[in-house]
């Protein structure tokens, strides 16, 4: 996710705006989205136009913005559908999204700045630097916390988390009286709490109280002027309206039997502690902005900038996916390097392509990930591994999975597709009201680690979704045999064994 030869901001292909409608019988948003007619200068963006516009019929998506960025330029910037279901008012370039966890790039920036100058090791404890930590927690590296192999217990599962009611303090202790769940170095866990020790660490270096946020010099040095700090409980202007859909069964059946998606709003609260590893709101014009001021050095010199996106190891050797608050995708040789952010916005740069698309939606489970790697490759990004093989099937259907993987061995004979990644894009879909699709992941997964526990757990996760109660029954035992502390898997075989 660097960018050679970028020399500032092109003009911006703007959209007319034509307004989102609904469906009366179901509720479901159908896209009617901004958009212009494509010019001789981009021809790529009618190609990006049809396929968005598709995406977001597919998914219920109300709104959705993205920009591309090029040879350090903005090339692309294009505004979608409505950014609120009950005015509706239509997105612009200058509407506003969350971008959650997208955050988590920031800090991983301004945590190497510290590095740049001198005064943070990445290796050291974050004891050396933080003095009123639990014994257990105190040898954790900073490298270890931002790339989320700490062990900690994670903060967003303390009680009261979410309620404005209930002090900080109390939360924090709750945190620092649980456990930790694994050895520092051991494994990936996805937690909240390394985020807040890093942005402690990083505001006792620089003498600021604790909980200050820490990205603000970024933000103002890439020129950034839609981008603030925000949650649920403030006034944006010009903010989206956040979603999430909820699935019924289809009583029609529908296509693939898809389940009837309602959305329903969704509320955020992103405390101080918090605003490390989430509360950002921005918009995919000022996002590119700043991914031009970091690939052009202008954030971060180059070293700082390599290992900024090099993957961190396990304590066995084994690489891991994420570098510094970033994840760090193979792509064949040619990387995809961005963060994610709640399930409905997303950026990705490709270093060895010299392009960049951030995608912002405003509904939770859009995965806007999934979208990214098509739109980069309208721009030349030379698509390999994962990244191909999502683009196939996209374009032919999820029904054809085993000959689409069966293609990309045939062009890409020693092509790996990363258990974890696979994974991921499974769950995604699930989570989405997608479980046939799913289902084709999933169990392409677990052909290709036949010896994973987890790859079986997730495939009879799909199976149960889509039905094949015996299919799932089956693979949960599997999982078993092959990891026998499995407890989600033995609990859940246990629900369906009883007639659940």
């Amino acid at each position: 996710m660097t960018m050679r030869g970028m020399t500032g901001l092109a003009a911006v292909l703007m959209l007319t705006v034509a307004p989102m409608t609904a469906n009366a019988a179901t509720g479901k948003a159908v896209v009617a989205a901004n958009r212009a007619a494509p010019t001789a200068t981009d021809p790529a963006a009618a190609q990006v136009d049809a396929f968005l516009q598709e995406q977001m019929r597919a998914l219920g998506i109300p709104g959705l913005q993205v920009a591309v960025i090029q040879h350090g330029r903005l090339v692309l910037s294009r505004g979608y559908g409505v950014a609120n279901l009950q005015t509706p008012v239509p997105v612009t370039n200058e509407t506003i999204f969350a971008v959650n966890s997208i955050t988590k790039a920031f800090t991983g920036v301004a945590a190497m700045r510290q590095v740049q100058a001198g005064r943070l090791d990445l290796d050291a404890p974050v004891g050396q630097y933080l003095d009123d930590l639990p014994a257990a927690w105190r040898p954790i590296t900073i490298r270890q916390l931002l790339t989320h192999m700490s062990g900690l217990p994670d903060i967003n599962r303390a009680p009261g988390d979410r309620d404005e009611r209930v002090g900080g303090d109390a939360i924090w202790a709750w945190v620092q009286a649980q456990p930790m769940k694994f050895t520092p170095g051991e494994r990936f866990d996805y937690c909240q709490t390394n985020y807040t020790l890093v942005q402690r660490v990083v505001d006792r270096l620089t003498g600021q109280p604790p909980d200050t946020p820490i990205s603000g010099w970024e933000i103002e040095a890439a020129g950034m002027t839609h981008t603030a700090y925000g949650d649920s409980s403030m006034v944006t202007p010009g903010k989206a309206a956040g979603y999430r859909n909820s699935f019924a069964p289809n009583p029609a059946g529908g296509p693939d039997g898809a389940p009837v998606a309602t959305p329903h709003p969704v509320y955020e609260l992103f405390r101080p502690m918090h605003r490390a590893s989430s509360g950002l709101d921005s918009t995919a014009e000022d996002m590119a902005r700043w991914m031009i001021a970091l690939s052009q050095g202008q954030l971060l010199d180059a070293d700082s900038l390599r290992l900024l996106w090099t993957p961190a190891a396990f304590n066995d050797g084994r690489p891991g996916q994420w570098g510094l608050g970033w994840e760090v995708l193979d792509r064949g040789g040619h990387r995809a390097v961005g963060m994610t952010g709640g399930g409905r916005s997303a950026f990705f740069l490709y270093p060895e392509d010299d392009v960049g698309v951030v995608i912002l939606t405003n509904l939770s489970g859009a995965s806007p990930e999934d979208m990214i790697d098509q739109v980069a490759a309208f721009y030349g990004a030379k698509l390999a591994g994962l990244a191909a093989l999502r683009v196939d099937i996209q374009r032919h259907g999820f029904d054809q999975v085993p000959a689409l993987y069966a293609d990309l061995k045939a062009r890409e004979p020693g092509v790996t597709l990363q258990e974890a990644e696979l994974n991921d894009w499974g769950y995604r879909l699930l989570s989405n009201g997608q479980p046939r699709n799913a289902l084709a992941i999933l169990k392409l997964t677990a052909d290709l680690y036949p010896d994973s526990g987890n790859a079986q757990d997730s495939l009879a996760e799909a199976l149960a979704a889509t039905g094949d109660k015996p299919a799932a029954i089956l693979a949960y035992q599997r999982a078993l045999e092959l990891d026998s502390k499995n407890q989600n898997a033995e609990r859940r075989l246990g629900t369906l064994k009883a007639g659940g």
